[in-house]
């Protein structure tokens, strides 16, 4: 696990100045196995705006001949760069303010207030703690407890 943290590490300091230059930021690395094959995922975005095809192909050549130049993954991998998506990941503090005002989906680690999971609209971030409404209720939900959470689409 240490090894695949390094991983991530290092592709985020290459990728950063790649992504400054093109107004994207990074929202996740992930280096993980999937079957027989190491998969090296890149997952940006544009603030206030939309991730094209365009910018992923920019960030995965300039990326991919940066990481062929360096070498620093031992043994064969897939590179791919994308979007983070319309429900992407909520992570960071960062992630979580921005997401505010927005609608969003959480899943806990066991049961709060009788729940797994919360779909609503997310009211406030602070003091690691969220607030969200979710069909008229409001619930104080402390970040710890959630074991994933992303931004849902309404439809």
């Amino acid at each position: 696990m240490a090894a695949k943290q390094k991983v991530t590490d290092l592709v985020a300091e290459m990728v950063a100045p790649v992504l400054r230059e093109a107004g994207l930021e990074l929202v996740e690395v992930e280096y993980k196995k999937e079957g027989a094959n190491w998969i090296l995922r890149v997952f940006l975005d544009r603030p206030g705006g939309a991730v094209d095809l365009d910018d992923c192909a920019h960030v995965s050549e300039t990326l991919s001949t940066a990481l062929d130049e360096v070498d620093p993954i031992p043994n064969a991998y897939f590179l791919e760069v994308s979007s983070a998506g319309a429900e992407r990941p909520l992570k960071t503090e960062r992630d979580f303010e921005r997401a505010v005002g927005k609608r969003v989906f959480l899943s806990f680690y066991e049961p709060l207030d009788g729940k797994k999971n919360i779909e609503g609209t997310l009211l406030s971030f602070s003091d690691e703690v969220l607030r969200v409404e979710e069909d008229g209720a409001v619930f104080a939900v402390p970040k710890e407890k959630i074991a994933a959470a992303r931004l849902a689409l309404v439809w």
